[in-house]
């Protein structure tokens, strides 16, 4: 892997991993276009793109670290509200955890390949197109409810519509933002909660594969590129975020529907032509690895 390559894979990485795109999707593509994990270096690479993940973990950490703190200080007692959001991410994670533990295996031998991915990204727009198309009936912000007012079982809601997420293409941010304005929150706490949930989800993939393949992953490519995709992911992913709330505040979730539908249709025509195929690759972020 050259530095360039580690580069837009962490660019891209940090770039779709908080928007509802699908940063999976993304990664196994651009994976697939520079040859990258398609030979004996696939395993490394799945580390790899696992490992600099943990930079857009580390930019949602660092721009919501109120909510960090005050989570910390709910630990020890000194945070009821901490406490509270603690709780509600445990419980909207625990669905995803079983899922991992019970499917990992049917997921990665049905679930990842091009196909799959197309039809997620396309099927994801003309979702998020409907769900703006309906918007109207959306009660006002006033009466929908914050982080604190969340309940167990909306927070369960969120978990399980997470779970959705497994199939590469479909986007945990996208599942996890729409369930949450669909249990009723405002649309800011909807994302936050969102993103908060990623660093529990992601974080417990990335700490597991990363101790797994880390030796493996710098024996391939160098602690050099590991370095710059982890800072790429770190910058690009805090910049995507504050775009992110900004923009949804002011214009809603259309353009992303369009945008997975052109996406999906481009991959399309680059495998019409055989640029893109579905190959042998396994995930670029799986699940579990088996042992």
């Amino acid at each position: 892997m050259e530095w360039w390559q580690s580069l837009v894979l962490g660019l891209v990485e940090g770039i779709t991993e908080y928007l509802p795109v699908s940063s999976t999707g993304h990664l196994l593509i651009t994976q697939r276009l520079m040859g990258i994990g398609l030979a004996d270096d696939k395993t490394a690479a799945d580390a790899f793109a696992i490992s600099i993940q943990g930079g857009a973990i580390a930019a949602v950490m660092g721009l919501y670290f109120k909510h960090v703190w005050q989570m910390l200080l709910g630990l020890v007692g000194k945070s009821r509200e901490g406490l509270h959001l603690l709780l509600m991410l445990c419980t909207a994670f625990l669905p995803a955890a079983v899922m991992a533990l019970t499917l990992e295996k049917w997921i990665k031998a049905t679930l990842f390949g091009i196909t799959p991915i197309i039809t997620a990204w396309i099927i994801g727009g003309l979702a998020i197109l409907l769900i703006v198309r309906r918007k109207r009936a959306t009660p006002p912000e006033s009466s929908q409810l914050s982080l604190s007012q969340l309940t167990w079982r909306m927070a369960l809601v969120i978990g399980l519509l997470q779970c959705v997420a497994m199939w590469p293409g479909t986007s945990r941010s996208l599942m996890t933002i729409a369930a949450g304005l669909l249990v009723g929150l405002r649309p800011k706490d909807a994302v936050e909660f969102s993103f908060l949930l990623g660093v529990l989800t992601l974080g417990a993939a990335t700490s597991k594969d990363t101790l797994e393949y880390g030796s493996l992953m710098l024996e391939n490519f160098g602690i050099t590129n590991l370095v710059v995709g982890f800072l790429a992911s770190t910058i690009s992913a805090a910049l995507a975020v504050k775009w992110l709330v900004s923009y949804l505040q002011k214009h809603g979730m259309a353009v992303f529907g369009y945008y997975r539908i052109l996406i999906g249709l481009a991959a399309l025509v680059l495998c019409h032509y055989g640029i893109l195929h579905e190959g042998s690759t396994p995930p670029v972020k799986p699940v579990e690895h088996a042992p």
